[in-house]
């Protein structure tokens, strides 16, 4: 039977703030970012099976998904901690506000391979994550493709 991709789309909200950048992203900013998750496999060929027809239920996919990913980000403030900005994230924390801290400067290029090692961890067996892509603003995304990282 014919590998099938499919697609499941995610929306949060996310500050950040790039420490020693040299532009506007330095200071403590947010996005409202869409993350598209795209995994690949074989569609159940068992028509006794409950999810017959499907790669992985969509519904599946999402609790993955909003487990790792969205209830984790979603109205947090991202910082490295490996940086001076470790006090500021303190400071917030103790304010009460939701602040993660990362082992990366949080791009979105380096929070979309963040993404895919913690998606792939929960995904089954028999599915192979294919790409994601993380939008960040109308205009700027970053994407990872499992076929470039192998």
């Amino acid at each position: 039977m014919s590998q099938i991709r499919i697609t499941k789309q995610f929306s949060f909200e996310t500050g950040h703030a790039l420490y020693g950048y040299d532009g506007k992203c330095k200071n403590v900013h947010g996005h409202s970012y869409r993350l598209d998750v795209t995994v690949i496999g074989i569609p159940i060929s068992d028509s006794t099976h409950v999810k017959f027809g499907m790669v992985i239920d969509f519904g599946d996919l999402k609790k993955i998904v909003k487990e790792e990913i969205v209830d984790v980000f979603d109205h947090a403030t991202v910082f490295n901690k490996n940086t001076p900005h470790i006090e500021l994230a303190k400071e917030l924390e103790n304010r009460g506000h939701n602040v993660l801290l990362v082992d990366y400067q949080p791009t979105s290029e380096m929070m979309v391979i963040d993404f895919a090692v913690k998606i792939k961890k929960r995904l089954p067996k028999n599915i192979k994550l294919h790409s994601l892509k993380l939008q960040e603003t109308a205009t700027s995304f970053a994407e990872w493709f499992a076929s470039d990282n192998e």
